[in-house]
């Protein structure tokens, strides 16, 4: 993995860094010379590394707002400063909305909602402070463009996500850039979960006009270059990663003639 980005001397965190896209930004950011700094409710089995850097894990639970003033805290007094806070952490099962309890809906929004921007209040603060300033990005998800049946409050959510970018890119500027990564289907250990054995996940890798799943990596990347001084004018953007998209349903269906 190359990285054109250098971040050696900053300190980075990643919500929910020890797998799935989260690893592949951990990574990225490892490669690039950062101290990165991983959370999850969980410990992981193996810690993220690159290049010979590793990683280093804060126990956190980022739906507890106490937990969240204590985990950035804790770096603010450890490292002296927070230079980049990639907002990962979130997910969903498959649930209906019509057989979706009240409590699921409300636990799914304050994952990918509301813990994200509880982090990101704690870590602009910290941010303000410093004569540098910082960079927070959000990943959100394709599913808040488009429908999303089976993840209706992840879907919600997302959109709110990016919905917030645009507001706290303004309320926060000049000192803290916000901005967003949007991916779409991504291949990760959870794969099979999704698109089934590596048929299903080669036959929806053919839907994408790229010909492929994105890669954590790729994320990481983009997170890296929103991060660098390279994008230094982006704020209250949001980069769209989804290897060309959807091939509309109708191009299927018409049996017109085309070339």
């Amino acid at each position: 993995m190359t990285v054109s980005t250098d971040f050696v001397g900053k300190i980075v965190l990643v919500t929910g860094g020890t797998k799935g896209v989260g690893l592949g930004i951990a990574r990225v950011f490892l490669c690039a010379g950062a101290t990165v700094l991983v959370c999850a409710r969980n410990a992981p089995v193996t810690l993220p590394e690159a290049n010979g850097n590793q990683a280093r894990f804060i126990q956190t639970d980022l739906t507890d707002a106490d937990q969240i003033g204590a985990l950035i805290d804790g770096i603010a007094a450890t490292h002296g400063k927070l230079d980049v806070l990639v907002n990962n952490a979130g997910g969903t099962p498959f649930a209906l909305t019509a057989h979706s309890s009240p409590r699921l809906i409300e636990k799914l929004i304050r994952l990918n909602l509301t813990s994200p921007l509880w982090v990101a209040q704690k870590a602009n603060a910290v941010m303000q402070a410093q004569e540098s300033g910082g960079v927070i990005v959000f990943i959100a998800s394709v599913s808040a463009l488009r429908p999303s049946p089976g993840s209706m409050p992840y879907g919600a959510a997302k959109a709110g996500v990016l919905s917030a970018v645009t507001s706290l890119a303004v309320e926060w500027a000049p000192k803290v850039r916000v901005v967003a990564v949007t991916p779409g289907m991504v291949r990760t250990e959870q794969s099979h979960l999704h698109y089934g054995d590596e048929a299903g996940i080669a036959a929806v890798a053919a839907t994408v006009p790229a010909g492929r799943l994105a890669e954590p990596e790729d994320i990481g990347q983009a997170c890296a270059f929103l991060a660098s001084p390279a994008a230094s004018y982006a704020t209250g953007t949001n980069l769209v990663l989804h290897g060309g998209g959807e091939v509309p349903a109708f191009l299927a269906a018409a049996n017109t003639a085309r070339s």
